[in-house]
């Protein structure tokens, strides 16, 4: 049988029968219990590489070295000060063309299930409850859960004022 019906024929064995090929492929037990396909793909790569030669020394030697050489993360990112589902703070050269009306320090006010939500508008963005959003469609994002234009949320009109 060549590499290509083996590697089909692997789809036809149970669990079992694929952690002791893997025993038998690697030379030691599969780490994972039931994770069918990882061991079929695992199983599939180690055929290959007996079948068709495995990576030369030199090969392995480079890839070692670029290994040391990546800045791997060891942790989770650090939480940005933009909320997320909000893209990044425009520099200060783009103008705001779509809310040039809204001077900064103006405070929105909106009901909205009982209660009186209040954005205030910064020269970068808008500010609800601590967090600064870049629009704010995204402050309504945050408020309702689903999108919806900002403007029409906060029931602002075409000239920033209310109607």
């Amino acid at each position: 049988m060549n590499v290509d019906q083996e590697i089909a024929a692997l789809r036809r064995l149970s669990l079992p029968e694929l952690r002791g090929r893997f025993a038998r492929l690697f030379g030691e037990e599969s780490q994972t219990t039931n994770n069918r396909i990882w061991l079929i793909k695992r199983l599939a790569w180690r055929m290959q590489a007996v079948a068709e030669g495995d990576l030369s020394q030199r090969a392995r030697q480079r890839a070692a070295e670029l290994a040391d050489d990546a800045n791997l993360r060891l942790g989770p990112p650090r939480p940005s000060r933009i909320a997320s589902g909000s893209r990044p703070i425009p520099s200060p050269s783009r103008p705001w063309r779509s809310y040039a009306a809204l001077r900064p320090g103006t405070v929105l006010t909106r009901p909205y299930k009982g209660q009186s939500l209040q954005v205030t508008v910064l020269k970068l963005g808008f500010q609800f409850e601590g967090v600064v959003y870049l629009s704010l469609s995204a402050v309504a994002k945050a408020i309702t859960g689903s999108h919806c234009s900002g403007r029409l949320f906060f029931r602002l009109n075409g000239k920033g004022g209310a109607q």
